[in-house]
């Protein structure tokens, strides 16, 4: 403690430690550089000072090399001071430094889940001997993969490690951010028999310094980003790379110094901008997500957003960079583009004040992790029994709800295909699997996630515009959805999923692209019902500059009325009739898919409406189909679900999907698009209630301080 300078432990420090050493398995909840990992390393080497594994004895596993980087030096100076040694192995590490590691190995190893994927199949590790004297694993940033493949492929290594130690896997799980920690800490025990723990003490609340502004163009936005940020150290997040380069060249023209940071800048330009800013003053690092998983840049002044994140949770970890430095407020400015994107700032910041953050999805029916284990499996063994699959697959969370028939199922459709090759009772990899994944030495089978895949963007005389992620072209309807590329509105005239491409036509003239007026994210239930009730109300929001008030005084003067007597509303206009809901984009796409098998009304949607061709249906016709959606028997109908599989797009959301049978493919999309459980409870939920009011009184202006809920106390941001 003397040695680092500290006098006492933080609460959060203080409970870990007990828990810990305990012998519990715990998640640690703790704000972005709260001392979440001391709070699971200290009590973890203690335990090591007096009884030394013989080999590795902690695993400390992130989602992404840069976080391990980053932790790197922390860890190992933590471990040199009690006499032992890290090391970390990544697909940076050398050949020569894992050959060294392998003959001396440390007793801490720092790595991904792919990278234990490569160690787990080489036939130069081994495994017996390295993890045979492994005591506990500590997963950072845990709400990055739970819920997804990545955490059902972390946890299938952890069950497959599991048997090569002599001890009961401690399991230590660390976030900043999740709103459901028991249901994370229940996933992340497996078949630990450990009891579990969940350390969040809660603090005082604290002072936020807050602001919201409206733009009428980018170039304004930049300077008045370049002014914020002058002889400060900032953070701007953008929500998309192009935004991140775009914003950063028209800083560098008014001269502000600015690093970009993103995932197609190059390693070594990321690692220098993380260097040269945590050493500097006095300068802007452009960026998207990359930098929102506690990647430690050091003590920063500002937090800019250009728009807005799709998730209380991002926004929490964003603003979490600041309010380190004793007498320094935890602070974000929204910078926003739309009048739409002023509202979505203000809900998050109303449901962050109110203490919710979104839950994290657990699945159990992760069917192309099954399949990549699967395969996995056998190329380790060379060849292996259905049953060691079966013993070792069903350990895992992600599959409880899978059956035994259904796996057996699934491996004879997958010798069918030849992706499996039947020895002798045992299992080979086959010739498809070989020719889809053994390119570059089996590299496409260490990680279950790809790059995003990309749909060509072309006029119907063949013209290239540009391109579109699939999960952007999910959301697109022929003949029906208009959406900007290239500053221009398109309508999509045709989508050819077997090409990849979305052939398009200019947009008529008065005909507006799809609310907001950029690439719409996919916001969550929650979030959209906050805006609507927002919306409903007419309180003051104090953080607020004068444009961005004077929009929302616009949006509630056009829709609040109606949101304050209905849960929704429909409204006829020249560009076609639209059914209001607030209900976000999967919520949305179920009601989209549900009305077109019950009356077969062809609909787009996105995160706040649906829009049907004009004259398709009436107002009394949407009210009885509704109400039919609303029973929750129209969605259990085996019939039903067969056809409304089949009528589902073909999306590819995993590079194993093509091995899987196409019933359960389709399973696969229907998770994916749909939530049929947040349907029904919007379709039977009350009338929106109105924003009650977040001041101490009416009178309250811009640049006053009100509390809200969950201790927050919330000051504008001065213009």
């Amino acid at each position: 403690m003397a040695r680092l300078g500290w006098t006492s432990l933080r609460p959060v420090q203080e409970e870990a430690s007990h828990a810990l050493l305990d012998g519990c398995n715990a998640v640690i909840l703790a704000p972005t550089a709260g001392g979440k990992t001391e709070a699971s390393i200290f009590p973890l080497l203690a335990g090591m000072v007096d009884d030394e594994p013989t080999a590795v004895g902690i695993l400390y596993v992130a989602p992404i090399k840069a976080l391990l980087n980053n932790q790197a030096e922390r860890l190992k100076a933590y471990a040199e001071m009690v006499g032992l040694r890290r090391f970390l192995w990544h697909g940076d590490t050398t050949a020569a430094e894992r050959r060294a590691f392998l003959r001396e190995p440390a007793q801490i190893l720092m790595t991904t889940p792919e990278s234990l994927e490569v160690m787990l199949l080489s036939g130069r590790v081994p495994h017996q001997r390295l993890f045979s004297d492994l005591r506990a694993v500590v997963v950072d940033e845990i709400h990055a993969m739970a819920g997804l493949d990545r955490g059902a492929h972390l946890m299938s290594i952890l069950e497959r490690l599991a048997p090569l130690s002599r001890h009961d896997l401690q399991r230590v799980g660390l976030s900043a951010t999740v709103g459901n920690p028991a249901d994370i800490l229940a996933w992340l025990q497996g078949t630990s028999r450990r009891p579990g723990r969940v350390v969040d003490p809660r603090g005082p609340g604290s002072q936020k310094e807050l602001g919201i502004r409206l733009f009428d163009d980018r170039q304004t936005l930049a300077r008045s980003a370049s002014a914020l940020a002058e002889s400060q150290k900032s953070l701007f997040f953008c929500q998309s790379r192009a935004l991140t380069e775009e914003v950063a060249e028209k800083l560098r023209d008014r001269g502000t110094d600015v690093f970009v940071h993103h995932s197609s800048v190059s390693l070594e330009e990321r690692a220098a901008a993380e260097e040269r800013f945590h050493r500097g003053r006095n300068a802007v690092i452009v960026c998207t997500s990359t930098l929102e998983l506690g990647i430690d840049v050091g003590d920063l002044d500002r937090v800019l957003q250009a728009n807005a994140p799709s998730t209380v949770s991002s926004f929490l970890q964003r603003m979490g960079r600041t309010g380190r430095r004793a007498g320094q407020r935890a602070n974000t400015m929204f910078l926003c583009e739309d009048r739409e994107v002023v509202l979505q700032a203000a809900a998050l910041i109303e449901l962050a004040r109110e203490g919710w953050v979104e839950s994290v999805g657990v699945q159990t029916r992760c069917w192309p992790v099954l399949v990549h284990q699967l395969l996995a499996l056998a190329l380790e063994h060379g060849a292996v029994s259905p049953e060691h699959c079966w013993d070792q697959l069903c350990r895992v969370p992600d599959f409880k709800d899978i059956t035994r028939q259904e796996f057996d199922d699934l491996v004879r459709h997958l010798v069918r295909e030849d992706y499996l090759f039947p020895v002798d009772g045992k299992l080979s990899m086959g010739d498809a699997a070989e020719r889809a994944f053994g390119r570059k030495n089996f590299l496409e089978l260490y990680a279950v996630f790809s790059t995003p895949q990309l749909y060509s963007v072309v006029t119907r005389g063949g013209k290239p515009l540009g391109s579109l992620e699939q999960s952007f072209v999910d959301k697109l309807v022929e003949k029906v959805t208009c959406f900007l590329l290239g500053g221009r509105p398109w309508v999509a005239e045709v989508i050819l999923h077997s090409e990849r491409k979305v052939v398009v036509s200019p947009a008529p003239r008065g005909r507006k692209p799809s609310w907001g007026g950029y690439v719409p994210q996919f916001l969550g239930y929650e979030l959209c019902q906050k805006m609507a009730e927002i919306l409903a109300g007419d309180a003051p929001i104090p953080y607020l500059d004068a444009p961005s008030a004077a929009a929302l005084g616009q949006m509630r003067a056009e829709l609040g009325r109606s949101l304050r007597s209905q849960r929704w509303y429909g409204a006829k206009t020249p560009d076609g009739e639209y059914l209001w809901t607030f209900a976000g984009g999967a919520v949305n796409l179920t009601l989209k898919y549900g009305l077109q098998l019950l009356r077969n009304w062809t609909a787009a949607s996105d995160n706040f409406r649906l829009k049907f061709p004009e004259g398709e249906a009436t107002p009394r016709e949407l009210q009885d189909a509704l109400e039919r959606l609303a029973d929750p028997c129209f969605w259990e109908e085996p019939e039903l679900r067969e056809r409304l599989l089949s009528i589902l797009p073909e999306y590819r959301l995993s590079k194993f999907q093509r091995a899987l049978p196409h019933k359960w493919a389709m399973e696969m999309v229907e998770r994916y698009l749909l939530d049929v459980p947040t349907t029904l409870q919007f379709l039977k939920a009350p009338l929106p209630r109105p924003l009650p009011d977040s001041t101490p009184d009416r009178k309250t202006q811009m640049g006053g301080v009100s509390t809200g809920a969950g201790g927050w106390q919330v000051g504008a941001w001065g213009r």
